[in-house]
């Protein structure tokens, strides 16, 4: 969709572009609000916050964090030995991006034409910015719930289904 629909060309009159899975849940999220937070921290890409007590998340440095607005880096840990590297920092996951306009141009590039699904490509957004480090930021202030609801590959109840021939 996205590489068929939203060329840097269509886009153009828009600062950002959110291109976000359909299963986020957004009772906490306020869109002007978060844009002026982004603004006010010079992220080029970004995502809200992911609340860790409710839906899925894949990355702890995509968790909420109640210290302030926005953070940048995972503390660490097992999961982050060095807080240098990719998902520990300079990264979004490819469920809740948001992305300037300039970032944007760059992704748009980095999508293949039969691209059927996005993993994968969220480790290698930080090439699209000048400083990864200090462009990309989880915005804690304004956080979404990632349901993890089935969709294309996993349609039905929820349970993994079979292989067929």
């Amino acid at each position: 969709f996205a590489k068929r629909f939203l060329h840097p060309s269509i886009v153009a009159p828009y600062d950002y572009v959110f291109l976000w899975d359909e299963d986020l849940g957004v009772d906490n999220f306020t869109a002007e609000a978060y844009i002026d937070i982004v603004k006010k921290h010079g992220l080029e890409i970004s995502q809200p916050g992911l609340d860790a007590t409710k839906g899925h998340k894949a990355y702890d440095v995509s968790v909420k964090r109640n210290s302030g607005e926005v953070h940048k880096t995972d503390a660490g840990g097992e999961k982050c030995p060095d807080v240098h590297q990719r998902p520990c920092s300079g990264f979004v996951e490819v469920m809740a991006p948001v992305f300037s306009r300039d970032a944007w141009r760059c992704v748009w590039h980095m999508i293949q034409n039969d691209l059927v699904h996005g993993w994968g490509l969220d480790f290698n957004f930080w090439r699209c910015v000048d400083d990864p480090e200090e462009q990309f930021g989880i915005v804690d202030a304004q956080y979404v719930v990632h349901h993890g609801v089935p969709t294309l590959k996993d349609q039905g109840n929820g349970e993994k289904q079979g292989s067929r021939a």
